[in-house]
């Protein structure tokens, strides 16, 4: 580590930390800028972790920040992907619904997209959706055509070496494991060296609450691990999906249901469930963390949540332990599939910010306190949206930090 001090340190060398970062030295070149990673490599937990899809903004609320910085990322995305040669693919989405009671919320998708600013959605028939995915069932489906695929862990790398290459540091090996507030600096003392800076970003994702209060400020929320299962369809059983078949998503909560997903490397996900996780980067059913657990434990909003919403817990846990459970879910979208044609996939654990009344928050949510910038609640789709969001916070610490 240089002895120079830093000007602004980024904790967490996610995709959203990476492209605040991008965004500072390109903004403030005259600054020192340097990420600050707990992991041996970037993009190690959620950024790395997930299906690729490039999100087109159409399940967001309107004028919401993930409305409006989804559907400008997804295509600055695609932008960033062609310009740097990174693997990615347009190639459209199903949302199907598959019982009566859906139709409505999939009427509310449809006009959502419209206020949103998509072009191209349509509502398709039966008939017109097995022309688009011959292997779907439904009643009505919408066809999401800017809908797309990429591998998130490279677009991360490619931020990273951007940033390096335009004189910023990505301090991997560093996990943060105290901050004291001096005068005029903030000491991070990590695992590696004491980083003096001016101003903290704080994106530390799944330990984003815990960073906030390491820097002494009282967020009214606490981050719960949610971990997302999957299978994979065997090679054989692949042609059953074009592209992408999503179910209609129960509005009470920000997760969208078990889907099928074909990934830009090749093969199709057929997930994940929404199971909540003992330990924050719990990826196996068997990961635990005392902490972690307590932690939520004594959080009186983790309980108002359990009381309000233990039946779709107990219902995703069954889906979790039982395959049977799990394909009786997707043969909803694909009735061809069977038990015999999933194999064990992947895991990721999601970020979710959690208020004391019980509530999920929904949209993302940055915190300033003194020269810190908190970050406390970026889920999906923060991939898709995640150059105009590190816009956005570069935005917020230039009036907030008076960089110049």
């Amino acid at each position: 580590m240089p002895d120079e001090r830093i000007d602004v340190a980024i904790i967490g060398a996610g995709i959203v930390g990476l492209s605040t970062a991008l965004h500072a030295v390109r903004n403030f070149p005259r600054l020192r800028v340097a990420v600050v990673e707990k992991e041996a490599r970037v993009a190690s937990h959620q950024s790395g972790h997930n299906s690729g899809v490039i999100h087109s903004g159409i399940y967001y609320r309107p004028g919401s920040l993930k409305a409006r910085l989804c559907v400008e990322g997804a295509a600055a995305m695609v932008a960033f992907c062609r310009e740097h040669a990174i693997p990615h693919a347009v190639c459209g989405k199903v949302v199907v619904a598959t019982r009566a009671e859906e139709l409505p919320h999939l009427d509310t998708l449809w006009e959502r997209s419209r206020q949103n600013g998509l072009a191209g959605v349509r509502m398709l028939t039966r008939e017109e959706l097995r022309e688009v995915e011959p292997h779907a069932a439904g009643l009505r489906a919408l066809h999401v055509p800017s809908t797309g695929i990429t591998d998130y862990a490279a677009v991360s790398q490619k931020y990273a070496d951007l940033v390096q290459s335009a004189g910023g540091m990505v301090l991997t090996s560093s996990q943060v494991l105290s901050i004291r507030q001096t005068q005029p600096d903030i000491v991070l003392e990590t695992r590696r060296d004491a980083i003096h800076a001016r101003f903290v970003i704080n994106c530390a994702g799944l330990f984003s609450d815990a960073v906030g209060r390491m820097a002494g400020d009282h967020p009214q929320l606490i981050i719960v691990p949610f971990r997302g299962e999957y299978y994979d369809l065997r090679p054989e059983k692949q042609r059953l999906v074009r592209a992408l078949i999503y179910p209609v998503p129960n509005p009470q909560f920000p997760f969208l249901g078990v889907h099928f997903t074909r990934r830009i490397h090749g093969g199709v996900d057929a997930g994940p469930n929404a199971v909540l996780a003992f330990k924050r980067e719990g990826y196996q059913r068997s990961d635990f963390d005392l902490g972690d657990t307590l932690s939520a434990l004594r959080f009186p909003g983790f309980w108002r949540m359990a009381c309000k919403h233990w039946r779709f817990g107990l219902s995703e846990f069954h889906r979790s332990y039982s395959k049977t459970a799990f394909v009786h879910a997707l043969r909803r979208l694909l009735p061809e599939v069977t038990e015999d044609d999933l194999v064990p996939g992947g895991s990721g654990v999601r970020a979710q910010a959690l208020r004391p009344d019980g509530s999920l928050v929904d949209d993302f949510e940055f915190v300033v306190a003194r020269n810190f910038l908190h970050v406390y609640n970026v889920p999906s789709p923060a991939a898709t949206a995640s150059l105009p969001i590190g816009r956005e916070i570069v935005t917020m610490a230039r009036k907030a930090f008076s960089l110049s």
